[in-house]
């Protein structure tokens, strides 16, 4: 049976190159195992009296439900004002509830960070990392993934056409896919 490692995009943007850059990973799937991209469009903020009343929305159970039938996690993350932006917290905090059924609860991870500019998300990456520790998702420390110059890497069409960044793309997932069965045994 594959195991299932879920791809969020933390960008709600249509042409978003996190969303790109999800789609781009799909081929790039190792025997075993299915990519499958878990959007985080259609979650609203994150409330906690819709758990404590009883009045969960739909969206937020097929979203857990979702992130419960998951084995592992590659989230992909722009920066917004250098940090997380507010779509993915969202996310995160939405699947965590109510308290004491966290989805995310040992679910490997990987964070793949990116950007128009030099810096590739860098504190983006570091502020979901830590949000991960409190969530206990373990983390993929190597290699770390910040792909800057990200708006200049694809084809009209919205296809990677940079051999580079796709060659480095697949040694990131081949790393991760090696470190999560380390993890999950």
């Amino acid at each position: 049976m594959s195991k299932i490692i879920g791809i969020i995009a933390g960008s709600l943007r249509k042409e978003s190159f996190s969303k790109k850059i999800a789609n781009a990973l799909l081929p790039m799937v190792p025997e075993d195992f299915a990519f499958r991209i878990i959007s985080i469009d259609d979650l609203p903020v994150c409330n906690q009296d819709f758990d404590d009343k009883d009045n969960v929305p739909e969206s937020y159970i097929k979203f857990r439900n979702e992130i419960e039938n998951i084995d592992g996690i590659i989230f992909i993350t722009p920066e917004h004002n250098r940090s997380i932006p507010a779509a993915l917290k969202n996310a995160l905090d939405v699947a965590s509830r109510p308290a004491g059924k966290n989805k995310w609860d040992g679910k490997p991870g990987a964070i793949f960070s990116n950007s128009p500019g030099n810096m590739a998300a860098f504190g983006a990456n570091h502020h979901v990392r830590q949000c991960l520790v409190f969530l206990n998702i373990p983390v993929m420390q190597q290699p770390e993934v910040y792909l800057s110059h990200i708006d200049k890497v694809w084809d009209e069409n919205g296809n990677l056409k940079d051999q580079d960044t796709k060659e480095f793309l697949q040694k990131a997932v081949g790393a991760y896919i090696e470190w999560f069965k380390k993890i999950k045994g």
